[in-house]
């Protein structure tokens, strides 16, 4: 007997025209702004249901004007309930790194744990940097990583989580460090969806190349 996963993969519809790629990116695109609700599967057909029935003006199963300032009530109980179960996870998490060897926890609850020390001058939080890092979760996965990208980032501290803000301030030019982060300095409850749940403790290893003057 095929396995679940190889009975979707074989319902998925072909991707052969520009049309229907794009069409699929269109749903990729609404995805994004469905992680707070934290679907399952027969939720999402339910979904994919009033989706079509909106677009073919077909009549409603339930009355929007009833149901439709439910929506935000219901992302926020679940958003709440995913959190709270990552903060569990990520005190551990946390623990762990702050015994780490050489590490430093400052009252933000920011985890530093300098790699190599630089040898030029230290950024202001109004400075603009450049910066290759490297970002994960908890487990390791990947979130986001200009080193797998080859291309440096550059912003302002000030218009980043606060936990970048601190954090690269105790780094010179040429220094390396590990950033770790509690969710309560970096993406918070809301957490950053599709990648980064709420409540999601984040590790960062940085290297400030530069600090760029204007």
């Amino acid at each position: 007997m095929a396995s679940s996963a190889a009975v979707v993969q074989a319902a998925d519809p072909a991707l052969e025209t520009e049309d229907q790629k794009t069409v699929y990116a269109l749903g990729l695109a609404l995805s994004r702004n469905l992680g707070p609700f934290a679907l399952e599967g027969d939720e999402l057909d339910i979904l994919v249901v009033g989706i079509r029935d909106g677009v073919l003006a077909r009549d409603p199963k339930v009355d929007l004007q009833v149901y439709g300032p439910k929506i935000q009530q219901m992302a926020q109980a679940r958003q709440a309930k995913v959190a709270e179960a990552e903060k569990v996870e990520a005190a551990k998490f946390l623990e762990a790194e702050a015994a780490k060897p050489g590490a430093e926890k400052t009252e933000s609850g920011l985890i530093i744990i300098m790699e190599e020390e630089g040898t030029g001058a230290s950024p202001a939080a109004t400075d603009k940097v450049k910066v290759h890092y490297h970002g994960t979760l908890r487990d390791g996965t990947v979130f986001d990583s200009s080193v797998d990208r080859g291309q440096p980032a550059t912003f302002g501290l000030n218009r980043v989580i606060s936990c970048w803000t601190e954090g690269v301030q105790k780094l010179k030019v040429g220094g390396k460090a590990r950033l770790v982060c509690p969710s309560a300095i970096a993406y918070g409850d809301r957490g950053s969806p599709p990648k980064i749940k709420p409540g999601a403790a984040l590790a960062f290893e940085v290297e400030l190349l530069e600090i760029v003057q204007e």
